[in-house]
């Protein structure tokens, strides 16, 4: 019978020996080292990251603002440690940001964006370590085929809300009461 070795369980100090263009991540107690995102990728996110920031996060153009919107946060969930691409907090459940540069408080929204390189790890391992903690909104933004899918934490389980592409103009939650014209992200 063959002999099996366990796997040693990362621990956050590996993530240090990652060179300086990887985002590093623990997900199920192994290191998942990522290249920096495609620029489609970065633009993607960085526009909606605005376009939700704008009104929610700083109240510009009259918006309901009380979030603070992140761009790659370092969540601590359980022994996982994500990094999503973009992350939400309601300021009645984080007042104030983190002094460090991570926190163990689940964010209320993140947003993965997908890209070639990412879209297993965060479909199949991540979606799943978001709902564990507790995350109660998701977001999966595809630049490459111009689609945004919205899911809802409801007993445990990832519920489709419904599925946008091309130029839609977008409701949805947790930011519901601004659109969102998907067309301004493809640029």
């Amino acid at each position: 019978m063959p002999e099996r070795t366990a796997r040693k369980k990362a621990a956050y100090e590996d993530l240090y020996e990652l060179p300086d263009n990887m985002v590093g991540e623990i997900v199920d107690g192994e290191i998942v080292a990522t290249p920096r995102p495609l620029y489609k990728h970065g633009k993607a996110a960085s526009r909606l990251g605005m376009k939700i920031g704008g009104p929610f996060d700083l109240g510009d153009g009259g918006g309901p603002g009380g979030w603070w919107i992140i761009y790659e946060p370092e969540v601590h969930l359980g022994e996982d440690v994500l990094v999503p691409d973009l992350g939400g907090w309601r300021q009645e459940r984080m007042p104030e940001i983190p002094e460090g540069h991570w926190t163990d408080l689940a964010p209320d929204w993140v947003c993965e964006v997908l890209s070639p390189n990412t879209l297993r790890l965060d479909r199949v391992k991540k979606m799943p370590i978001y709902a564990r903690g507790g995350v109660p909104f998701l977001w999966m933004l595809d630049p490459q085929n111009r689609s945004l899918e919205v899911f809802r934490l409801e007993s445990g389980r990832w519920v489709l809300l419904g599925t946008h592409a091309d130029e839609d103009r977008v409701l949805a939650e947790p930011f519901h009461e601004v659109a969102l014209d998907l067309g301004v992200l493809w640029a």
